[in-house]
């Protein structure tokens, strides 16, 4: 019996069909990255950078959903395809109305109404076309009043998760959805607590 002869289990492995035929029988095979494959990858990246941003909280408004620190991943490519829905956490530009603000300036905050709602705040609640609004997200109830507000076409309402710690559109009003950067996607760093 010579040692050199296939074995029967090897045999069976060759001629079982499935593994008969093998894409990369050896190395030269296969596909590497050409010149189309490249400017797929650098096309990607162009997408992803225009489309997508990474920003850095500088504040505690967004509190307990986002510390000051955290580095959040915002896209800017949904909003061209569907509306800013409720509890949306958006970032956007500081409305035009504040005297103090340069129009540069970034702010992120949370949607609770979209255009035709009706906004008010008492009693430690947010009430949206009369209804008090569950949220469990939110550091602790409202200590301020705000009398009915209408959210006008083309504009949302949006409070900061900290409510009694944010300069939101309790304080001026209802944003202007063309002020809308992004959406806020996923937090990418938490910083370690010290």
């Amino acid at each position: 019996m010579s040692f050199l002869r296939p074995s029967a289990l090897y045999q069976l492995l060759i001629t079982f069909h499935s593994l008969r035929w093998m894409p990369c029988q050896s190395w030269a095979s296969l596909p590497w990255p050409c010149f189309e494959g490249l400017l797929r990858l650098l096309i990607m990246v162009l997408l992803w950078s225009l489309c997508a941003e990474i920003r850095y909280i500088p504040s505690s408004s967004m509190y307990p959903t986002l510390r000051v620190g955290d580095r959040v991943i915002i896209e800017r490519a949904s909003y061209f395809i569907r509306r800013p829905a409720i509890h949306d956490i958006i970032i956007f530009r500081a409305p035009y109305q504040q005297p103090g603000f340069m129009e540069e300036e970034i702010f992120i905050k949370r949607i609770v109404a979209k255009a035709g709602d009706l906004v008010e705040v008492h009693h430690g609640w947010l009430y949206v076309n009369g209804i008090a609004q569950r949220e469990d997200f939110i550091a602790e109830r409202p200590t301020y009043l705000m009398n009915r507000t209408y959210v006008p076409k083309g504009h949302v309402f949006v409070l900061g998760d900290n409510r009694n710690n944010s300069f939101d559109s309790h304080a001026w009003g209802p944003l202007p959805v063309k002020n809308i950067v992004g959406r806020y996607v996923m937090r990418c760093y938490k910083p370690s607590a010290i």
